[in-house]
């Protein structure tokens, strides 16, 4: 149905536009949350709402089948201070549309929209299809993916629409930040006296920076420590009795965050306390019916560095959308239409007939 495919993408288009002029940061998105809901209630489709997240199911809905869930997000960084273009101006000039939002992940929402519209009445699909554009996923926040996934049931596999080009990324690594206290006692620094907890942290700080996980991946390589901040003392002749450090671990699918929480515990003499631990990595099988697919269509397949909200489903993901994450929260954020055509055609090719 080319002439369908051809009206949704004018309509994705023209709700980008309409998206883009809207400020969307994480936890203020309301005002594009009732924007999304609008554009599927006028397309027949009957959308639910939990706070700031939209999503809708497909119209023949049918128990027993597996579910597909189409994702992607509406929240946006805030913009810094070099743009030279209005971040909500939605400028289009021939190809090209930027502003705040346009390629992480805007163009991914409403191609993912579009694609579910053109699947949304079909009877004879041999699976059912949900499409949730969510809200919190630049801060990974509570009130995000995570608060919707209980709603929607067992889902079979999860396409997460983020920039990659229209490649596959089949891996992605977590995300696991430690918060580390070394502990002292204070003493005089003009005298051999107290117990210097910033000496402590160091011996920890080496251990973190020299020590490589024994099991890398062919997909995402090894698991990557960084110490990102550190903190110590109250004055220059007072021996601290306490130095606080912060630890940026990106995980690999070969460890959990909470094993990897582990290991650092029994290495360090730090106390190590995770902000969190549910930011896991993901990696689905080449040999799975979905990249098969995308493989004989052309898409490369290819590991992620950068975290998405697909760390927060426990079940299997792709992560595949329009643009470019190179372009992802810089100055003069654009897309090209041209990669939104592509990115619909693209979906739609990739779940037209696919059998799990």
């Amino acid at each position: 149905m080319p002439e369908l495919i051809d009206q949704l993408t004018d309509e994705a288009i023209s709700l980008l536009q309409q998206l883009l002029r809207i400020p969307s940061f994480s936890r203020e998105e309301d005002k594009t949350a009732d924007l999304l809901a609008a554009f599927l209630t006028q397309h027949g489709a009957e959308p639910q709402r939990q706070g700031n997240n939209v999503w809708a199911v497909s119209e023949y809905w049918q128990p027993g089948k597996p579910t597909i869930l189409l994702n992607s997000h509406h929240d946006t960084v805030k913009p810094g201070t070099t743009w030279t273009y209005d971040p909500f101006g939605a400028a289009l000039e021939g190809d090209r549309l930027t502003g705040l939002g346009s390629n992480d992940a805007g163009a991914s929402a409403v191609s993912l929209l579009a694609a579910f519209l053109y699947f949304y009445k079909q009877k004879n699909l041999s699976y059912n299809l949900i499409c949730a554009i969510t809200a919190e996923e630049e801060v990974s926040g509570a009130g995000g993916i995570r608060s919707v996934l209980p709603e929607l049931g067992h889902i079979e596999l999860g396409i997460v629409g983020e920039p990659t080009q229209m490649d596959l990324a089949v891996a992605e690594k977590g995300l696991v930040v430690l918060d580390c206290v070394a502990h002292g006692r204070t003493g005089h620094a003009a005298r051999e006296e107290g117990e210097n907890a910033l000496y402590k942290a160091v011996t920890d700080i080496r251990w973190v920076e020299q020590y490589r996980f024994p099991h890398v991946s062919d997909l995402l390589g090894p698991v990557k420590m960084t110490v990102t901040q550190i903190q110590a003392g109250s004055q220059h002749n007072v021996v601290p009795d306490r130095c606080t450090f912060v630890v940026d671990v990106r995980t690999n699918e070969l460890y959990t965050n909470q094993e990897v929480v582990e290991l650092v515990r029994q290495h360090i003499t730090s106390d190590v306390t995770p902000r969190s631990t549910h930011l896991n990595s993901s990696r689905i099988a080449l040999d799975h019916p979905l990249v098969r697919r995308g493989v004989a269509l052309g898409r490369r397949t290819f590991g992620s560095a950068t975290l998405s909200d697909q760390s927060m489903m426990p079940f299997t993901t792709v992560k595949i959308g329009p643009g470019d994450s190179a372009r992802s929260h810089t100055p003069d954020e654009y897309i090209l239409l041209s990669e939104i055509r592509a990115g619909i055609r693209g979906y739609v090719e990739l779940l037209d007939g696919l059998e799990l």
